[in-house]
């Protein structure tokens, strides 16, 4: 009996298992990395040897050994097994979160962020969700993980100011390295072992591959869009913190009383934007807009930041607008690749993002250091202003969604005959069939598509 076409089908208990879990290990990780961003720039100014670039770099030094490391590990996972080199890489983040805590001098943490970001397995959990998970539900596991990071990001931001009045910086630290030991514990107690592991071309990166790549002009506008987000970001925060503090007066520790309020207000707005965005076909529009809200609210930094309520809602402009911006550049880029690409596509992005958060420290410390707080608004204004710009210039993304079905033994002939009848199928946009994988790599209009015409190429 021919199977049903399973893209409205939900997950099994074990897939639902393995996607969370693999997602709480993804969200221990990134709070790690993210939850002294809003106190650190005040910490370290008691730091021995200590300047306003290198604690811009002692923020960001993650984000280079991150991105040189992250398709690496990818690699070396496909021949000693995922979690192997997840646990491996979780003990290496630990080993730097203690480097970073007993650090006295600034060159300490340096070296401690840095060994944190060698432990980039964040492409190893994205192959081992793929392992763990059918084909028709390998979307919603990548989603699941997004989520997360959104979700750390926005934890991250207030527990970090509340920690810091309770513990201080260093304890910050110790506590990081508890998370991903953690990590580990979840990895073997709950994570399911795989049956089979293989690499996968829509979660791994083809290395053979990266010349398509980076060839593709819609991609590489993404590419840029995601480093320069991130580097505005960092950039940023190298100098909030410290308006906060002499600006407008509040201690560190009352620093969550204006991040969570603008947190849950960002997350509020931005909902009508992304329904207008992916169900009104108003994807580059919205898209563009948002990049000019962070810009312009970086603008008001720059000028208006003379009271709490002030920066308070221009922080809230910068993080509707980031919030926005970070859950629909993924998007784009599974619209944007070739289907048989995306993992290759997402590794380049991964790494750009990366790129851009150590570009941001390093730029951002550099600027305060030699022109003061607030030209550091004025580069991540004119570095939004020239995303705008590239962006004005992509094409609007097709509104389409990933499909995988597994063929299971294909011969060569047999895949390019089959490539050929789904391609004729109402809605599927892009088929590509791989023989020694044996699976259909399709990108479909959900609304047009013919089921039944695509069951009817399902194996028996």
């Amino acid at each position: 009996m021919k199977q049903a076409l399973e893209i409205d089908t939900p997950m099994t208990s074990a897939e639902l298992r393995a996607s969370l879990s693999l997602a709480g290990i993804y969200m221990l990780r990134m709070l790690g990395l993210f939850m002294i961003l809003p106190v650190f720039s005040i910490y370290a100014r008691h730091l021995e040897g200590s300047t306003p670039a290198l604690i811009g770099l002692a923020i960001s030094a993650y984000g280079l050994t991150q991105a040189l490391l992250g398709i690496p590990y990818g690699l070396w996972s496909d021949h000693v097994g995922r979690k192997k080199v997840i646990a491996f890489g979780l003990l290496i983040f630990a080993i730097g979160s203690i480097v970073a805590a007993q650090a006295d001098s600034i060159w300490g943490v340096i070296l401690g962020r840095s060994i944190q970001g060698a432990g980039a397995v964040a492409s190893v959990v994205m192959a081992l969700a793929a392992d763990l998970t059918r084909e028709e539900h390998r979307t919603k596991a990548m989603a699941l993980i997004g989520i997360s990071i959104g979700i750390s990001f926005a934890v991250s931001m207030v527990a970090g100011p509340v920690l810091e009045g309770l513990i201080g910086v260093k304890g910050i630290f110790w506590i990081i390295s508890g998370l991903a030991l953690a990590g580990i514990a979840v990895l073997y107690l709950i994570v399911p072992n795989p049956v089979i592991s293989r690499f996968h071309r829509d979660a791994e990166a083809q290395p053979d591959q990266f010349g398509k790549v980076l060839k593709n002009p819609e991609l590489l506008r993404l590419d840029f869009g995601i480093f320069s987000l991130h580097a505005i970001l960092t950039a940023t925060f190298v100098v909030i913190p410290l308006v906060l503090r002499d600006t407008v007066e509040l201690e560190t520790a009352s620093h969550w009383k204006v991040y969570l309020p603008v947190f849950l207000l960002s997350m509020f707005a931005m909902v009508p934007f992304v329904i207008m965005a992916e169900k009104k076909r108003k994807m580059k529009p919205v898209f563009v807009a948002f990049i000019i809200i962070v810009a312009g609210a970086d603008i008001g930094l720059l000028f208006g930041a003379y009271n709490v309520y002030a920066i308070g809602f221009l922080l809230f402009l910068f993080f509707t607008g980031f919030n926005l911006l970070e859950a629909t550049l993924p998007s784009m880029i599974s619209k944007v690749a070739p289907s048989e690409l995306k993992g290759t596509a997402m590794g380049v992005y991964s790494a750009a993002q990366f790129l851009g958060a150590f570009f941001g420290g390093v730029s951002g410390g550099a600027i305060y250091g030699a022109f003061g707080k607030p030209d550091v608004f004025a580069f991540c204004a004119i570095l939004a202003l020239v995303w705008a710009l590239v962006a004005l210039r992509m094409n609007p993304p097709r509104h389409l969604s990933s499909l995988l079905i597994n063929f299971g033994n294909l011969s060569h002939q047999e895949a390019i005959e089959l490539s050929a009848k789904l391609r004729q199928v109402s809605g599927v946009v892009e088929a590509v069939v791989l023989a020694d994988d044996g699976v259909a790599y399709l990108k479909v209009e959900k609304e047009h598509l013919d089921k039944s015409a695509l069951e009817a190429l399902l194996p028996g």
